[in-house]
């Protein structure tokens, strides 16, 4: 159901962004432990800054996925309603 308001009250499909930062996670410790071995110090680093940017997403959505249905919520939860301020 469309209210008009999905910017603002957007619901993120948190299993599909899980299981992305999991393949991130895999590619990016892969990467970073193949670049350090070739001696490619350079994307080593920058696989590991990708390494740590996916860890902290992982952790975001694993704690909004263990708060529950208001961060997941199911086809049975209505949209929020938008803010009356102008």
């Amino acid at each position: 159901m469309r209210t008009g308001s999905e910017p603002r009250t957007a619901r993120s499909a948190l299993r599909a962004r899980f299981w992305l930062s999991v393949w991130g996670l895999v590619w990016a410790l892969l990467g970073t432990v193949a670049f350090a071995l070739a001696g490619r110090n350079g994307w080593a680093i920058a696989c590991g800054v990708l390494l740590l940017i996916v860890t902290i997403d992982l952790a975001v959505v694993l704690r909004h996925i263990r708060q529950g249905p208001h961060y997941q919520p199911g086809p049975g939860i209505p949209p929020y309603q938008p803010p009356d301020r102008p």
